[in-house]
């Protein structure tokens, strides 16, 4: 990605508004992938490589440093993940605000009573005591 940022779509202010490379898609025939139809001096290609490789540093810092300040976050995010098995958007935006999230809408604690209309028999078997199948003409 960063590499076209530079090469393609020119979104280096160390090499300007350039394309250096061309999209040329899927390799046909035996062209080489690196035959790009444009020619560029040693001196730019190392410029293109430093200036992808500062890119992928500032945004590999960037990431580094939100993961480390935002650690507590994180921590308690998968805190969430190990108590529901899910996350939704309401979570996370109490998790972002430094409060207490609530179980996801849809949550049901095996813990809690059964639902209304449940049996309250804990060992009931669910399953249907008839066996599954018979003769096609029964259905």
């Amino acid at each position: 990605m960063a590499r076209s940022m530079v090469t393609k779509w020119g979104l280096s202010d160390a090499l300007g508004p350039l394309m250096y490379e061309e999209d040329h898609g899927e390799v046909f025939l035996g062209l080489s992938a690196a035959t790009n139809g444009l020619h560029i001096s040693e001196e730019t290609a190392k410029n293109i490589d430093e200036e992808v490789r500062r890119i992928i540093d500032e945004c590999y810092n960037t990431a580094h440093r939100l993961l480390v300040d935002n650690r507590d976050k994180l921590d308690k995010m998968a805190e969430v993940l190990l108590e529901y098995e899910t996350i939704d958007r309401k979570q996370i935006d109490d998790i972002m605000a430094g409060r207490t999230p609530q179980p996801p809408a849809d949550w049901n604690n095996k813990d809690d009573e059964s639902p209304a209309g449940a049996d309250n028999e804990a060992n009931e078997d669910p399953r249907p005591s008839d066996p599954v199948g018979g003769p096609v003409t029964e259905h």
